[in-house]
């Protein structure tokens, strides 16, 4: 069996490396040839989120899309054409139609609710070559679709009758609790993310507030994006690095994950959850979406959606050093249960060997 996987980013793009590459090895392992192709570059992807660099994106987006047609030459050499969320970020599915056409076998993956309009603010200019309208057609031509919840299955189900829910999973070997620090003091409120999803921070900017002034050896740790607030002194604002990741979220005392509830963040697969719970790390998070699935009120974290109560489940875990222990514990034991790639790489390599054994 051979797979090529079209993938927007490179490694550095959060949404591939979990959804596509780290099952590379696992499929490998298993006799899968395997070859994935991002369509942004690593230096284009440096400056994909920056303002301005206009010129600059445009010459890197023109050589990146020379080099996603010579994917359909790939494409005549490999049985499964894997398709995490599009081939090609503007316009409609005309890579998508064309390797239909070829009569190549399509495994369409997506994460996120990419049939509504989004777009950073940073490339608002560009947001009227994008067509969300085209991930229907897309998911007609497949024969497997993989969501990341059970939100976009039932998106992907009024259009595919072959649909199947994977969630966003880690290796729970490599994400894990650190070693207990006797000498700490204070606590960490902690979160990490990326431009796109900083704003959410805004949201519960007045609660942290009344924290920070209530408690002066509390600090906030923003890991990825940048946050700032005149009435918080207390923030730490740090460059997201792979290779610092896992380490960033050990150094927190508590996760936490606001989102707005809205259409679009009911297709977020709630992977700052999965990470903080993997790393033991106790959760609060808005309760929308799949975070009701992931995350068990008062078991391994803590639901708020207003300021008095995201004030107050904060409060209980900088006040209980017990109750983030006890937390963090349950929560690392359901990542290893539901989460780990121990549970999701099977099904992974399953449903891609089904379609590759029907006619």
């Amino acid at each position: 069996m051979k797979i090529l996987f079209l993938v927007p980013y490179p490694t550095e793009g959060a949404s591939n490396r979990v959804r596509v590459e780290q099952f590379i090895p696992y499929l490998n392992s298993r006799g899968v040839i395997t070859k994935v192709r991002p369509f942004i570059n690593k230096r284009f992807y440096n400056i994909l989120y920056r303002r301005g660099a206009l010129l600059e994106k445009i010459l890197w987006f023109f050589t990146c899309t020379v080099n996603r047609k010579l994917d359909l030459l790939r494409a005549l050499f490999y049985d499964i054409i894997f398709i995490h969320r599009e081939a090609y970020p503007f316009g409609g599915s005309m890579i998508e139609s064309i390797l239909y056409r070829m009569g190549k076998k399509i495994v369409f993956d997506f994460d996120d609710a990419i049939f509504l309009p989004n777009t950073s603010k940073e490339n608002k200019y560009i947001d009227w070559l994008k067509n969300p309208g085209k991930v229907v057609k897309i998911i007609r031509m497949s024969k497997l679709v993989i969501a990341g919840n059970s939100y976009l299955k039932n998106f992907a189900s009024k259009y595919n009758d072959n649909v199947i829910v994977i969630p966003s999973s880690l290796d729970t070997d490599l994400y894990k609790p650190a070693r207990p620090d006797d000498i700490k003091t204070g606590v960490t409120i902690g979160w990490i993310g990326s431009v796109t999803t900083q704003e959410f921070l805004a949201d519960i900017e007045g609660a942290l507030t009344d924290l920070s002034g209530r408690y002066k050896d509390l600090a906030m740790k923003v890991v990825g994006s940048r946050f700032s607030s005149p009435k918080l002194t207390n923030i730490v604002n740090k460059e997201w690095s792979l290779a610092d990741e896992v380490a960033d979220i050990q150094s927190f005392d508590i996760g936490i994950m606001p989102v707005p509830d809205n259409e679009w963040a009911r297709g977020k697969c709630g992977f700052k959850a999965i990470l903080y719970m993997a790393c033991g790390i106790p959760v609060v998070a808005s309760p929308v979406g799949v975070n009701k699935e992931i995350i068990d009120d008062m078991v391994t974290g803590l639901f708020a959606r207003t300021k008095e109560e995201w004030v107050k489940a904060l409060t209980m875990l900088i006040e209980n050093k017990e109750l983030r222990r006890s937390m963090g514990e349950k929560g690392r034991k359901k990542a290893i249960e539901r989460y780990s790639l121990t549970y999701t790489a099977p099904l992974f390599y399953e449903g891609l060997k089904d379609i590759y054994r029907r006619a």
